[in-house]
């Protein structure tokens, strides 16, 4: 049954196309050379690591913003701070049940990711 399985993928193997089912935002196969790889893979980890750098640089001004500029108490603002890293820890789980159910991954990435560049200019 297996070996059935690995023989059908083997057929047409040649032509170029992806053989997992890929198609492109107009419903056509992929072409292999045409997906993934490095380029996919500098774009992902550039994208994380200026999130990264966004998140950290965020969280450690955070309390003192909130402390200094907006005259919150230590204790409303630490909350608040925990509150804030909590959502962000939280709403991945809600970007994969929009992905699932209703976008699929890539514009759910793209919306996310476009309101997510331009939240700093929103406030």
């Amino acid at each position: 049954m297996l070996t059935a399985s690995f023989e059908k993928l083997g057929e047409g193997g040649g032509d170029g196309y992806a053989q997992d089912g890929s198609v492109d935002l107009k419903g056509k196969p992929v072409l292999r050379s045409k997906t993934g790889r490095w380029r996919a893979c500098s774009f992902i980890v550039g994208y994380e690591v200026f999130e990264r750098m966004a998140y950290y640089g965020i969280a450690s001004n955070l309390v003192v913003y909130l402390t200094k500029k907006l005259h919150e108490g230590t204790v409303t603002s630490s909350n608040n701070v925990t509150n804030w890293a909590g959502t962000v820890w939280m709403t991945p789980i809600l970007g994969a049940y929009i992905a699932d159910a209703y976008l699929g991954r890539y514009w759910t990435f793209i919306i996310a990711s476009a309101i997510y560049l331009l939240s700093p200019t929103l406030f």
